[in-house]
């Protein structure tokens, strides 16, 4: 593993330092191999999927693995988003004279090698191998053993499309073995940057056993809450959007607040709405009565990922304790506010503590491809570097460079000299 990352650091100084029509012209050639190879690609997903099926192995990860038709093209119109993109590498976002002649820039960057661990979604690979070739990442990837003929397939078009660019064949490597991930968290002088996409215990395995920087996030306990005064007919449509859209996302709604003066117009329309499309729900025992087979809920419920149709639902005397529940309970990803009243939402979004927070729409869009980023490596809940979906923006650091004609510091020092800092435009 060791030699294999050596060479993928060796092979990343090449492909930082090329340019955005060598990159370009990397992406289109996967589109290219993509749709050539489509029928092989398809195959290979329903060999995975049966193989699932024969191992029990659960919906939401069904769901996650299905790579159709509909989802290549979507990973396609993506790629067509970032070719479209301008060049992340190299723009000055500050320029400064320190004195005369004295010229400082910082300069975007890629980060350099970017390990990513990722569950069992083959559209992942194909976003992921992309953004780090845009923003002129290497990157080693390992994938879901349960897309193991998917992701072979789809590396199989994105390698020989890297070849055709004439760029090097280290800048993406795939690994398939499960002992693979135990060896490349020990490879810190190669690795820049790992992130993990997984449950909160493998995320947090990764954590705890490497030295390499560690971006992403663990779980997605994902809320919505609805004010005192609401649109119902909104609401209901927004909140079936986010259970329901894609029940196995991480930005999928886990618990639906309710202000307590919202409850007898809301709740009986919902328990309708959520009867029809099958949803299960938890209920705290003062409503549990408007739900038809519902289930009390427990604090544990509401530290519960369910990645299914099954949705908590609580009652909250103010938008204080809304904001303290999800504050306290929430994995800090994605949670809305419905409500009429702008003052109370701009009140939620300045203090829910979330990388992403919203006004009267799903928490289904906390994606890269929705907020125009053309696809996302993950979502980051942290504070540093990057957080909410990572795009090229977050695949990409800054380096100082300064340029001089012969200056020393010592100048300076004895008082020869004086700085006099003036930005350039």
């Amino acid at each position: 593993m060791k030699e294999i990352a050596k060479k993928v650091k060796s092979d990343s100084f090449i492909l930082m330092a090329s340019s955005n029509d060598i990159r370009n012209n990397c992406l289109q050639n996967i589109i290219k191999n993509l749709n050539r190879d489509r029928e092989h690609i398809l195959l290979e997903n329903q060999k995975d999927i049966e193989n699932a099926k024969a191992e029990n192995i659960s919906a939401s990860i069904l769901s996650r693995l299905l790579f159709d038709e509909h989802k290549l093209d979507t990973v396609i119109a993506g790629i067509n988003d970032l070719i479209n993109m301008d060049d992340p590498i190299g723009k000055i976002t500050l320029k400064r004279e320190l004195d005369e002649g004295l010229i400082l820039t910082r300069t975007t960057t890629p980060i350099g090698v970017i390990g990513v661990i990722f569950e069992a979604r083959p559209d992942a690979l194909v976003q992921i191998a992309s953004l780090c070739i845009k923003s002129g990442n290497a990157a080693i990837l390992k994938g879901g053993s349960e897309a193991k003929l998917t992701n072979r397939a789809l590396f199989e078009s994105i390698k020989e499309a890297i070849l055709e660019a004439n760029l090097p064949k280290h800048i993406l490597v795939q690994l398939e073995a499960r002992s693979d991930v135990g060896e490349l968290l020990s490879c810190s002088e190669y690795v820049d940057l790992l992130i993990p996409r997984g449950s909160n215990s493998f995320v947090k395995y990764i954590i705890d056993n490497t030295n390499i920087s560690v971006m992403g996030h663990a779980d997605g306990v994902c809320h919505t809450y609805v004010d005192e005064d609401f649109d119902i007919e909104k609401s209901v449509r927004i909140l079936i959007d986010a259970k329901t859209q894609y029940p196995s996302a991480c930005n999928t709604t886990e618990t639906l607040l309710v202000h307590e003066k919202a409850v007898s117009n809301l709740l009986p329309k919902l328990n309708e709405a959520f009867k029809a499309a099958s949803i299960k729900v938890y209920a705290d025992i003062d409503v549990l009565s408007y739900f038809d087979n519902a289930t009390a809920a427990n604090d544990k419920s509401f530290h519960t990922e369910y990645l299914e149709k099954t949705i908590n639902v609580k009652t909250v005397k103010d938008i204080d304790e809304a904001i303290d529940h999800i504050n306290t309970y929430g994995s800090h990803h994605t949670d809305a506010i419905l409500t009429n009243i702008d003052s109370n939402a701009d009140y939620f979004m300045s203090r829910v503590d979330s990388a992403n927070v919203y006004k009267n729409c799903s928490t289904r869009f906390a994606d890269g491809f929705r907020y125009g980023f053309g696809a996302e490596v993950g979502i980051s809940t942290g504070k540093l570097h990057a957080r909410g979906p990572v795009g090229l923006e977050g695949l990409c650091t800054y380096k100082y460079k300064l340029y001089g004609n012969g200056d020393i510091v010592a100048d300076y020092a004895d008082g020869n000299k004086a700085f006099h800092f003036r930005d350039l435009n």
